[in-house]
């Protein structure tokens, strides 16, 4: 009798040990699923934002202040056409990139490639009749006024033609010329030497 009542309890705890363990292994099984799940969704959702990150044409591409380029004699413009991006690169410094500023460059490579100078030509408007197009802010970097750093296009009432103008850092839109934000052509019209290297690839 005994005996019999031993066994029963050794097989009542091995029982529970086993219901127990059950239990635990599930609700460890469960949370490791959230936590992936969760993680998956982290990841997907940050993936999203990157991808679809607008660029406001009406403000300046970076929080930060444009840098004062009297400190950098040696700085230049990099204008790279697969990322849609101009840096200005500080060329005493290993080329650090002292700031970054979105743009569209020509479609179908209509912007030349190949290494320039800013020119003497600038102004703060001009309209093309035969284009149907303007842009504010222009600065010259090849052929005397045909290839120009400028604001994203105006119309010939001067309204930017906002079709146009969201395609900054996104696509090359222009007729070959570099488009950039109204307050970054602004700067460039208003703060790049004559003489500055520009360099288009």
């Amino acid at each position: 009798m005994k005996r019999i009542k031993k066994s029963g309890l050794l097989i009542g705890l091995i029982a529970i040990v086993l219901v127990v363990g059950y239990f635990a292994f599930n609700a460890a099984d469960a949370a490791s699923t959230t936590q992936k799940a969760t993680a998956t969704s982290s990841t997907s959702s940050s993936t999203v934002a990157k991808v679809v990150k607008t660029v406001d044409w009406t403000q300046s591409s970076e929080k930060k202040a444009y840098p004062d380029l009297t400190k950098y004699p040696k700085a230049w413009l990099d204008v790279n056409i697969a990322k849609q991006r101009v840096y200005i690169r500080d060329g005493a410094n290993h080329n650090q990139v002292l700031y970054t500023m979105y743009c569209s460059t020509g479609k179908n490579n209509a912007t030349p490639r190949g290494t320039y100078h800013i020119q003497a030509e600038r102004g703060p408007h001009f309209y093309n009749a035969s284009e149907k197009e303007g842009a504010n802010y222009y600065v010259s970097w090849k052929n005397h006024g045909e290839y120009l750093f400028h604001t994203v296009p105006v119309d010939a009432n001067g309204n930017y033609i906002k079709s146009i103008a969201d395609n900054i850092g996104h696509k090359a839109s222009s007729h070959g010329c570099v488009q950039l934000t109204i307050p970054d052509a602004k700067w460039v019209y208003e703060n790049v030497p004559y003489g500055m290297k520009v360099v288009v690839h």
